[in-house]
């Protein structure tokens, strides 16, 4: 197993994480993300078990790309991967912010 740890500060955010939620189930070839508010001012904290080794770089921009879309401040994200691969890395991230992000389209965190 390999861990990640990825960290974005986004001052200023502007999407809030009312609540935890856990979404996709660790499987060959999935994922699962948990994503929980963190204290204020953490920014996002993003922290990855995988079994796929030595794919820091396409972390890295999977990580880049996920940020760039939500902008989270103050959320703690933990996924635990068995070799999901970037597009379902993304989806499940997706999922997750979706499911507890007051702001996010369709979310159900505050509608």
């Amino acid at each position: 197993m390999e861990t990640l740890q990825f960290h974005f500060r986004n001052q200023g955010a502007t999407r809030p994480v009312a609540k935890a939620s856990l979404v996709g189930v660790v499987g060959s070839g999935n994922l699962e993300v948990l994503i929980e508010p963190a204290p204020a001012g953490a920014g996002c904290a993003i922290e990855v078990h995988t079994a796929a080794l030595g794919f820091a770089p396409i972390w890295q921009a999977v990580m880049e790309d996920f940020n760039q879309r939500w902008q989270l401040g103050d959320v703690s994200i933990a996924i635990n991967d068995m070799g999901a691969t970037p597009a379902v890395v993304s989806l499940r991230l997706d999922q997750a912010v979706e499911a507890v992000a007051p702001s996010a389209p369709g979310g159900k965190g505050g509608h």
